[in-house]
């Protein structure tokens, strides 16, 4: 088994997806896109100090042991946090800056690759797997 810092277990990941969905689809449906702020600062601050607020609750409602769940890898939901952090700055940014378009886009982008995750497919893990690959292909090349 893997190091238990190094990994967080599927529920805890499956409960801050929805989090984030709800909290992106909340927004569109009434218009308050400061709502989107929940997840962009829990997301913040789970990357900057590691521990995300969601997490923590979500880590309460646990009821086994957490090394008896399904674990995914911490630095795979790194990645994809920063990919949802940077994706819900530009839509804030795009909304309270006049250009709605922009928000627009960004926000339904992180609810798009929200909801598939729900689903089972990670988008955020093909980004990666496939800028690892690039990069294992760029330095075998040489």
């Amino acid at each position: 088994m893997e190091n238990a810092n190094s990994t967080i277990p599927k529920p805890l990941v499956t409960f801050n997806q929805w989090f984030i969905l709800l909290s992106v689809v909340i927004s569109l449906i009434t218009g308050f896109y400061f709502i989107m702020l929940l997840p962009f600062l829990a997301g913040t601050l789970g990357l900057l100090t590691g521990a995300n607020p969601v997490l923590k609750l979500a880590g309460k409602l646990l009821s086994k042991p957490r090394s008896s769940y399904l674990q995914e890898e911490k630095a795979q939901l790194q990645f994809n946090q920063t990919i949802a952090v940077g994706c819900l700055a530009l839509s804030l940014i795009g909304f309270y800056s006049g250009m709605a378009t922009m928000g627009y886009i960004f926000s339904i982008m992180v609810a798009a690759a929200s909801g598939i995750a729900l689903l089972g497919f990670c988008v955020g893990c093909f980004i990666r797997f496939q800028w690892q690959q690039f990069q294992y292909r760029r330095r075998t090349a040489k």
